[in-house]
C-alpha cells in the first residue's frame, strides 16, 4: 500500500467530540482514487496507526476528508488526532484500501451508529446519484453528537431518518427493516451491539457490516508451521503467538496496522492449508474460500499452512 505524506489544511469541530480532517497533497498533486467504503490509516508520530474511514467526495482528488470521534477510553489515538493536530501539519497516511464496498443494486437500507455514519456518507450520495431506492437509520446519543445529520437531512431529506436516543430510545431496527424488500443489501456501521442486534435480524448473506472493534477471540490456541514461499522460510507458530508477531521476530517485513483483524492491511494469500478465521473483516464465502487470511489473529485448523509471504 502507498505510504505518503499529506497536508492537514484544516481541522473543524463538526459534532459534539467529533472532529474533520481536510487533508491535501503538499505539492498539489492529485491524491488517490478511492470509492465509497475505503478508509485510510493515519500514521501518528509515535508509530501508532489508526483507520479512519474517508467520507468527503470520491470524485475530487484535490482533497481526502475523515472524521473522527475523541474516544476518552481508546488507547490514545483519537485523543492526539483532536489535541495535538493543527492547520498546517504534515501527516503521514497509508491507503487508501476498501474493505466495505458498496455493491452495485437498485436498492439499499444504512443503518448507522454514531461515528459508523462516516463511510456511508459517500455512499449515501452514490445512491442518490444513480437514482436507487435507499433510506437512512442513523441513530447517536444525542442531536448535537451526531456528525453529518443536518447535512444529510438537507440533502435527503425524508429518506434520513434521525433518532437521537435521548429523544427517541434505542434505534427500532425491527421496524426499519420488517418492509425491506427480501435480499436488499444492509449496511450497516457503529458499536457492536449494533451490528450484533442487526445480525440477528437480516441474513449475513446480505448484510455488509465495518467493525471499529475486533470480535472476542474465544478459540482454542495451539501451535503450528507456517512456510512462507516468497521468504524461503518456515515458521513455528507456538500457542502464545500471532503469526505476525513470530514473522516480525524472524526479521521478515509484511505491513501491518491494527493488529486485531479489524482493518485488513496484513491480509495473506493462503495457497495451502485451512486457516482458522479469528478476523473481523472477511464474509462467510471469503472464509469459506480459505484463499485469503488475517495473520494478525487468525490461525490454522491444521499442523502446516502455506502463504504467500
Amino acid at each position: 500500500m502507498t505510504e505518503f505524506d499529506v497536508l492537514l489544511e484544516r481541522k473543524e469541530i463538526i459534532a459534539a467530540g467529533v472532529a474533520r480532517l481536510t487533508l491535501r497533497h503538499p505539492g498539489g498533486e492529485p491524491l488517490p482514487t478511492w470509492e465509497p467504503g475505503a478508509h485510510i490509516d493515519v500514521i501518528l508520530p509515535d508509530g501508532m496507526v489508526r483507520q479512519y474511514s474517508l467520507c468527503g467526495d470520491p470524485a475530487d482528488r484535490s482533497a481526502m476528508h475523515v472524521a473522527v470521534l475523541n474516544e476518552p477510553n481508546s488507547r490514545g489515538g483519537s485523543r492526539y488526532v483532536h489535541e495535538q493536530f493543527a492547520d498546517g501539519d504534515s501527516v503521514r497516511i497509508r491507503g487508501p484500501r476498501n474493505n466495505f464496498p458498496l455493491v452495485d443494486v437498485p436498492r439499499y437500507r444504512f443503518i448507522a451508529g454514531g461515528i459508523g455514519i462516516t463511510p456511508l456518507v459517500p455512499m449515501l450520495a452514490a445512491a442518490h446519484e444513480r437514482g436507487v431506492e435507499w433510506q437512512l437509520l442513523y441513530g447517536g446519543r444525542t442531536r448535537t453528537a451526531m456528525a453529518f445529520a443536518e447535512q444529510l437531512r438537507d440533502s435527503y431529506g425524508d429518506r434520513v431518518i434521525i433518532c437521537p436516543q435521548d429523544e427517541t430510545g434505542l434505534l427500532d431496527l425491527p421496524s426499519f427493516l420488517k418492509d425491506a424488500e427480501p435480499g436488499t443489501p444492509v449496511y450497516c456501521c457503529g458499536p457492536e451491539p449494533l451490528l450484533t442486534a442487526v445480525e440477528q435480524l437480516w441474513p449475513r448473506e446480505h448484510l455488509h457490516v465495518e467493525r471499529f472493534t475486533p470480535v472476542a477471540d474465544t478459540g482454542e490456541r495451539t501451535a503450528f508451521e507456517v512456510e512462507l514461499t516468497q521468504s524461503g522460510r518456515t515458521l513455528r507458530i507456538p500457542a502464545g503467538k500471532s503469526i505476525l508477531e513470530t514473522i516480525e521476530e524472524a526479521g521478515i517485513a509484511v505491513l501491518s496496522s491494527c493488529r486485531e483483524g479489524t482493518c485488513g492491511t496484513c491480509e495473506a494469500v493462503v495457497l495451502d492449508g485451512t486457516p482458522d478465521h479469528r478476523d473481523s473483516l472477511l464474509t462467510e464465502e471469503e472464509r469459506a474460500a480459505c484463499d485469503t487470511m488475517m495473520i494478525c489473529v487468525s490461525r490454522s485448523q491444521g499442523p502446516r499452512l502455506v502463504l504467500e509471504l
